[in-house]
């Protein structure tokens, strides 16, 4: 069911399809495919009152976002039984906008992860070939919506998990501007960095979805008041001429030739349809210690998020305590996977008496250049274009057992999210092994209208678009 949100909802008022049939297609390709890449953790369909805009038309969700009565696990152990006593604002948004929902999606556990492999539960196939992972840490979300198992999703990105997956699975995927959609409900991993975006198959589709959940909220301090537009109209327009900057730190790194010749191309695109593309140098600050900045701070910010989950309120307890201290210490040892772990514990090292100077401190100075670079970069350009990451998607294993490998995948994504910057994910081709090659653009910030013109010009212009996986493809 190679559908998106603007056709289907054109079809519903059209009277050619309904919103339950719609249910049904999807439910029943779940059944038939998903045992092949696992990308839902559960499928509990919950309706809405199929209004507009979104006519019925059932989104998947990350879980990592609460929604009333349904279980939230975050892909962990600790959250065992855990069943949300309410929404998140996302959630209430897309539901007033007459949104259904389809199910939960597979995470990296807590969104920590670049991969889908450090889900507590199993692992999600790339839907292109299933010996490659999706990319993380929304790559339930990603694979799903690459898979038609879902006509749209929603992810979360901290520091490139909706860009990097939508990358590796050939999807459209969009991280707001930091503040322009409300956390409130979402678990939080990096407080400072989390933002929840669409993941869908079509610009356009984006942009309906972040009308539909963008805005000021109340119950999230960090949402700007800045109004939100009609994207969804919006992003059919056909933007000025623009100026473009490709850093060429971008394309002289460690980058496969195929991913930087197809960056090359959508550039080349651009100028086509008379756009100004110019070289630019980001300051070395964002290419040399973003990565580096990125683990110190989101793991600081995690280790105190993650505080809650002892086993005294919900979730995972261990049977084997026999004291308080045994309870805390055997449930979150039992509770969390390696990688959380991992992060726990460099995020309360950089956070401890006599380091907190030296590295928690020291860290968010440098975020501060980092943003400075980008400030600087949009004084000479409108637009930056560039990869989403260095390489196409990896194979399973490949990297989980070394971690800084694994870290490096987000080397593009990173910078973009410690400025808190709006970009977006779209597929620009593909690899000499058919694998999907996504183009990041960076906007400037609260600019999502040129951001999703932009992307919407190119994915016109070049024809390269979603198509069904022959995996998935009905027979």
């Amino acid at each position: 069911m190679n559908e998106t949100i603007a056709g289907l909802k054109a079809q519903i008022k059209s009277k050619a399809i309904s919103a339950e049939e719609i249910k049904e297609i999807l439910l029943a390709r779940i059944k038939r495919f998903d045992e092949k890449i696992n990308c839902y953790l559960s499928v509990e369909f919950k309706n809405s009152r199929h209004g507009d805009p979104l006519c019925g038309i059932p989104i998947a969700i990350k879980d990592n976002m609460n929604i009333e009565g349904m279980k939230t696990s975050c892909a962990s152990k600790i959250l065992d039984g855990y069943v949300s006593p309410y929404n998140a604002t996302v959630i209430e948004r897309l539901a007033n906008s007459g949104a259904s929902f389809l199910g939960k999606t597979n995470l990296d556990e807590f969104a920590m992860g670049s991969s889908t492999e450090n889900s507590a539960f199993f692992t999600t196939k790339n839907p292109y070939d299933l010996t490659r992972v999706p990319g993380g840490s929304s790559g339930g979300s990603a694979a799903a919506v690459a898979a038609d198992l879902a006509v749209a999703a929603l992810g979360s990105d901290t520091g490139g998990s909706i860009r990097q997956p939508a990358s590796f699975c050939g999807v459209v995927g969009l991280k707001p501007t930091y503040g322009r959609v409300s956390r409130y409900g979402l678990v939080a991993f990096a407080s400072s960095l989390d933002q929840i975006g669409p993941i869908t198959k079509t610009v356009e589709d984006a942009a309906i979805l972040l009308e539909a959940i963008a805005g000021f909220d109340p119950k999230d301090s960090t949402t700007s008041e800045k109004k939100t537009e009609a994207w969804s109209s919006l992003v059919k327009n056909r933007p000025e001429r623009l100026k473009i900057g490709l850093p060429v730190e971008y394309l002289n790194g460690e980058i496969e030739a195929d991913v930087a010749e197809a960056v090359e191309n959508a550039a080349k695109l651009f100028e086509k349809e008379g756009m100004e593309v110019k070289q630019i140098e980001l300051s070395g600050t964002s290419s040399k210690y973003a990565v580096a900045d990125y683990y110190i701070i989101a793991p600081a910010e995690a280790s105190a998020n993650l505080a809650r989950f002892d086993g005294v309120k919900y979730g995972y307890r261990s049977k084997e305590a026999k004291n308080l201290d045994q309870m805390y210490k055997l449930t979150r040892t039992e509770g969390f996977g390696d990688e959380v772990k991992r992060r726990i514990m460099l995020g309360t090292y950089v956070l401890s008496s006599g380091y907190y100077d030296a590295y928690y401190l020291k860290a968010q100075k440098v975020r501060r250049l980092i943003y400075n670079d980008f400030v600087s970069a949009f004084n000479e350009v409108d637009i930056i274009i560039g990869p989403v990451a260095p390489t196409t998607a990896f194979k399973i294993g490949e990297k989980s057992t070394d971690p800084l490998s694994m870290y490096l995948s987000d080397l593009y994504t990173i910078p973009v999210s410690l400025a808190g910057l709006p970009a977006i994910s779209i597929p620009c081709g593909t690899d000499k092994k058919g694998l999907p090659i996504g183009l990041q653009i960076v906007g400037k910030w609260f600019d999502e209208t040129r951001l999703l013109q932009i992307a919407n010009l190119f994915e016109n212009s070049s024809g390269i678009c979603h198509r069904t996986p022959e995996l998935f493809t009905e027979e």
